[in-house]
């Protein structure tokens, strides 16, 4: 089956192909002619200016003739997806169409800008005390969708469920800083939050990925959900379709769509063919190649988020052969980072030099450019004592330039005496077999500060430690740099901290690629310079149909 997954659950294929989707299967979407009988379902009819591939010429984010956004109508999105154990539990969100979800239904207290800084959401502000260990959060004036108001209450519940130790929800380990027994409500609207240790970046903690607020007492969340978010939940098919509608009473203005759908069509292929079958009007994650041959020909419009998402592959250094960091630095070694970028990209993207976060503050950019030495990589192995090496990648078509990239790299392993063998995982269950099997797998990150890289992927207690990066006084220099009031100092840690992963970690990071969305001609608001996984990258709050 298809997907972009984390759950293990097995997904039997007609989940893809039921009655309510007769026009989806493994190939794709049925092409728009007389024989294709039943596309019509995929739509949902009773939009207004939905649906129609061609229409007026725009730009993104612009606006029409008169200049003013328009109201009503369903916008259609077609997302890679999780199989039949999906759920809209916001503090269970991993997959993009899970993180576009919960955002519409549910509220942070803060969320990444475009320039991944802290932008305040529920929080109306937050101050400090001169220590920088107690925090305090005013909530602006804002309400769940069954008119209960948000209150100081229902975020401690919201943290303190995130972290309860039985549970492995995302936003945890970013969570860690927070004393959450002696955090306290001083009144509905106030929230003091008493912190381990100094924390200078406490506003990062409040916009981590998937740290959402759920009204207190709240568990059940595929049945009912109710949030503060500008969607109210209306139906939802795990792995087949949620649909949501507006929330006239939202705090931040009432969206111009009546509704939101959001389907799943794990194949690219599936989502291209339904934009331009005029089936959807959203279609999330193209291919590179896509995105070349149908850019600037006037059928659908092409938009490019510049070096998005890290690619990598992850090497666990828990275990042989990679808990050896010669082999890990041979890895890097035989990396040939442009030829990546080229045959598994199609160039479009960037290389990268075994780090996160290229351009993002408190990156380490004056490390020099790691090229490919396959004399060094040879010796470095044949001094591990790892001549012939042959070891097993776990790819998947999961994602965009997985198994071309996996190709690549073996055949520039096999120049250094190493024999990669490939071996292609289920879509529905990759992101989960791999967090803790295997040795060596295809891996990418979203859009975050390194900060929360950091603590959400490199710490021991970490939930999604793909690497299983696991050193104390590593999580030491972390809790060092959250501490560092000055930010000069604070980003010395941090680059202390990248120079040790440069040089012995465990992800191979070759590249950056460009993000690529897909919309109808008359989709409208969508933004162009908001990377995977910040506030205004899939945001259908602001977006309208011309």
């Amino acid at each position: 089956m298809n997907g972009t997954p984390v759950h293990p659950t097995p997904v039997d294929d007609t989940s893809a192909h039921d009655a309510r989707f007769p026009g989806l299967r493994r190939r794709g979407f049925l092409a728009v002619t007389g024989g294709a009988a039943g596309l019509g379902a995929l739509a949902l009819t009773g939009c207004s200016g939905s649906g129609t591939a061609g229409g007026t010429d725009r730009a993104a984010g612009g606006a029409d003739a008169d200049g003013k956004p328009r109201r009503g109508g369903r916008l259609r999105t077609a997302f890679a997806g999780g199989g039949a154990s999906e759920t809209l539990d916001p503090h269970l969100a991993n997959l993009f169409v899970d993180a576009a979800r919960a955002k519409a239904l549910f509220d942070k207290l803060a969320d990444h800008g475009p320039d991944l800084s802290a932008r305040p959401r529920l929080a109306a502000r937050w101050e400090p005390n001169a220590g920088l260990d107690r925090w305090k959060v005013t909530l602006r004036e804002a309400s769940f969708h069954d008119g209960k108001p948000v209150t100081a209450a229902d975020v401690l519940y919201s943290y303190r469920r995130i972290t309860d130790p039985k549970k492995a929800f995302r936003a945890k380990a970013s969570l860690e800083p927070v004393d959450l027994e002696a955090s306290r409500a001083r009144d509905d609207r106030t929230v003091e939050f008493v912190l381990k240790r100094p924390t200078a970046e406490f506003p990062n903690v409040l916009a981590a990925f998937g740290a959402y607020i759920v009204p207190e007492g709240e568990q059940d969340f595929d049945r009912n959900p109710v949030g503060s978010g500008p969607f109210r939940f209306a139906s939802f098919a795990p792995g087949k379709s949620a649909v949501f509608t507006r929330n006239d009473d939202y705090w931040d203005g009432a969206p111009y769509l009546d509704e939101v759908e959001f389907l799943v069509a794990n194949e690219e292929s599936a989502r291209v063919n339904a934009l331009l079958g005029g089936q959807i009007d959203y279609a999330h994650e193209l291919h590179p190649t896509t995105g070349r041959a149908h850019e600037g020909r006037g059928q659908v419009e092409i938009i490019r988020l510049r070096n998005s998402t890290m690619q990598a592959f992850a090497m666990k250094t828990d275990r042989p052969p990679f808990d050896d960091k010669r082999v890990r630095e041979a890895f890097f070694l035989i990396a040939d980072r442009e030829e990546l970028v080229a045959g598994a990209l199609s160039g479009a993207g960037e290389i990268g030099n075994d780090l996160f976060g290229k351009g993002y503050e408190h990156y380490a950019a004056s490390l020099p450019q790691r090229e490919q030495d396959l004399d060094r990589a040879k010796a470095l192995l044949k001094e591990a004592g790892a001549e012939g090496l042959r070891v097993t990648l776990d790819t998947s078509p999961v994602a965009a330039g997985f198994t071309e990239a996996a190709a690549v790299f073996r055949d520039q392993a096999a120049k250094a005496g190493v024999t990669v063998t490939l071996r292609t995982g289920s879509k529905d269950s990759y992101w989960k077999d791999v967090l803790d099997s295997g040795t060596l797998c295809s891996y990418r990150s979203g859009a975050m500060p390194i900060e929360a890289h950091i603590s959400q992927r490199l710490l021991t207690g970490s939930t999604t430690n793909a690497t299983k990066w696991h050193h104390k006084d590593f999580d030491a220099l972390h809790r060092q740099a959250q501490s560092t009031r000055d930010k000069t100092a604070r980003t010395a840690v941090y680059q202390r901290m990248q120079r040790r992963l440069h040089a012995e970690g465990g992800f191979l990071v070759w590249g950056f690629a460009d993000w690529i969305l897909g919309t109808a001609r008359n989709v409208r608001g969508v933004e162009t310079k908001a990377p995977a996984n910040s506030l205004d990258w899939a945001r259908f709050d602001k977006v309208w149909l011309a």
